[in-house]
Parts: structure tokens; sequence; C-alpha cells
């Protein structure tokens, strides 16, 4: 079975631009200035978002470990599995990057069943919560629920609008910058 990865970004700056890569400082920066600005859905975040993000990205890549995962970042860089028109709400000019998902070792990429934030702290007891999954688990995954960007396409069922794919290995980047 064949899938295929996405990676939205604003075209003025490029895609993969990670603030999990900057220091704190640099990255607290980066976020104020998107949220002065206004004008994209990132300036939304709150104050602990970067908190946050680097805890979550921390418990998700461990998660990944303990499934035989070998990630070389200590952060991923994001995408999701299959399209979702909704992210490309959020650029003013918004550019997408397209990727086999054969063309990646699965030990360098794991999945969460939504967007990382909601999954791990979304209240409820959903099974897909609060779980890391392995490319051959996140298939069956689907099997059993379905891509949320075709039952929860407006995001009117929950938090849960696309799969997310989170890839650890900056090399495999570096390769569509």
């Amino acid at each position: 079975m064949t899938y295929y990865l996405y990676h939205y970004f604003e075209k003025e700056m490029g895609p993969f631009k990670n603030l999990s890569k900057l220091s704190m400082d640099d990255a607290a920066k980066v976020s104020n200035q998107i949220k002065k600005e206004g004008k994209v859905f990132a300036s939304r975040r709150n104050d602990e978002y970067l908190m946050i993000r680097r805890e979550l990205e921390r418990t998700a890549r461990d998660l990944f470990i303990s499934k035989g995962g070998k990630p070389v970042n200590t952060f991923p860089h994001y995408m999701t599995l299959g399209a979702c028109s909704w992210l490309q709400t959020w650029y003013l000019e918004p550019g997408i990057i397209t990727i086999d998902w054969n063309e990646i070792a699965k030990e360098s990429m794991s999945f969460t069943y939504g967007d990382l934030f909601p999954t791990m702290r979304y209240p409820d007891e959903k099974p897909y919560r609060k779980q890391v999954y392995t490319k051959d688990e996140i298939i069956k995954v689907i099997d059993q629920f379905g891509f949320p960007q075709d039952w929860n396409h407006d995001g009117a069922k929950g938090p849960e609008r696309y799969i997310e794919v989170q890839i650890w290995d900056e090399q495999i980047i570096q390769r569509y910058l």
C-alpha cells in the first residue's frame, strides 16, 4: 500500500522551518513575532506553547523508541499522512511538499492519530489518545478509524483533523529543502 506524506508551509519562509530546532530564547522571539503580526494560524498559540511542545516531543520520541524507532533528531519535523486541505488555510501563501511514505525508513517516522497536541492532551477515552504509532501500527488504526480528514474535515467531531507524521531524521528532510 502506498500513502503520501504532506508538508504544508508558508512559501515565503520555505519548508521544514522548525521552532524546536532553535534555542528556547530564539524560538520565543520567532513565536512572539508571529503572534504580533497576527496573520497566520500560528499567531493564536499561547505563551506556554513552546514549553508544552518540547515536552510532548520528548514524550513522543520516548514512546517511539520503546516501539523500536530509531530517531536521530531530538525533535521531529512534521507532516501529515494524506492530504489535509484545512492545513492550507493556516498560511497566507501555502506551499506543499509531497513524499511517498515508502521513501522514508520506518524507523525514522512515527505517527499520531491527530495532531500531537490534542492526541497527547485531549481528555477523553479514545483509544488513540496518548499513543505514538509505528508505520505498521498506523495501518491498523486507519483500518479501524479511517482518516480524520475524511470523517472530521471541519473539526465538528473533535480535535482529530489529520494523522500527523513525525520525521525524526534531519538528513531525510534535507533532500526536500
